[in-house]
């Protein structure tokens, strides 16, 4: 009899399981090999790929434009990781003290999640251009400007606000879900022991939200290396390729240029760069906890 159920329950679990497997291997596991055999190809979207070796990952070797492409990803990520974690865990920290009205807030902060790219980057366009609000309020205090988009200085730091914005509330509450997860009695014990808040945050609270943060940075990196909409409708790039990205160099390659073995091969160095980013980061910041 318990036999009989174990099989009927391992077959409950491969039915299950199989679905998901057969939905990995149409909408990953295809795109994935298509992927490889393109990096490997010369095809321009008429007639069938025709083997190419090495020509494609040796042109992305030598292509100044990808290889700057990828250091504005770098030049992105030293903006936007410290200030979107900074206001992330404020975010976090301000929703665990709110006692009422806890889900409007949190569900606010998420609009900007799901909102259009396209919308919010037009709005922001606005917001930020040369005589925008912004900087009408800025000339009336300070009598001067900035050119948040047009100096090749500013506009990284510019597109990276403007996706911190996007993503604190989504990020926030991964925070906050770890918060609320480390028990009160922790916290009980160490002000039985003469600890205040700061030394509570910073001996209890941080140690202790190490999945947490790792987890967001995990993120915003994987997400970094995606970055198109901002950039491509608010600078196109620009100016001085200094918010060029690799998605831009790829887009550009597939659909302008016609060459989307070209752009297979881009995304594979992209892929293999984040991959070991990421896993830097792991190395360096992740960290055993125990919740005891």
């Amino acid at each position: 009899m318990t036999k009989n159920i174990r099989k009927r329950e391992a077959r409950k679990g491969l039915l299950i399981s199989s679905t998901y497997l057969v939905y990995a291997a149409i909408f990953w596991g295809y795109p994935f090999v298509w992927l490889v055999i393109l990096a490997f190809s010369r095809w321009r979207y008429v007639g069938s790929p025709r083997f190419a070796g090495f020509r494609n990952f040796l042109r992305v070797l030598y292509d100044p434009i990808f290889w700057k492409a990828f250091f504005n990803v770098l030049n992105f990520l030293m903006y936007y990781i410290p200030i979107v974690l900074i206001f992330s865990l404020l975010f976090a920290l301000a929703l665990s003290k709110i006692k009422y009205g806890k889900t409007f807030v949190a569900l606010s902060f998420l609009v900007a999640n799901i909102s259009s790219g396209v919308a919010y980057s037009i709005m922001f366009s606005k917001l930020f251009a040369e005589n925008g609000p912004l900087n009408q309020i800025i000339y009336k205090l300070f009598n001067t400007t900035i050119p948040w988009f047009t100096s090749p200085q500013l506009a990284m730091f510019s597109i990276s606000l403007i996706v911190v914005w996007k993503f604190i509330g989504y990020y926030g509450l991964i925070l906050y879900a770890g918060i609320i997860s480390i028990p009160n009695n922790i916290y009980e014990a160490a002000e039985l022991d003469g600890a205040n808040k700061y030394v509570k945050f910073f001996k209890i609270t941080l140690p202790l939200l190490n999945p947490s943060i790792v987890m967001v940075l995990v993120f915003a990196i994987s997400l970094s290396f995606g970055i198109f909409t901002e950039p491509y409708m608010i600078t196109g790039g620009g100016p001085m390729r200094s918010t060029l990205m690799p998605m831009m160099v790829m887009y550009t390659s597939a659909f302008q240029k016609l060459d989307p073995t070209y752009a297979a091969t881009m995304s594979i160095f992209t892929a293999i760069f984040s991959f070991v980013i990421i896993w830097i980061t792991r190395k360096l910041f992740e960290r055993e906890v125990d919740i005891v």
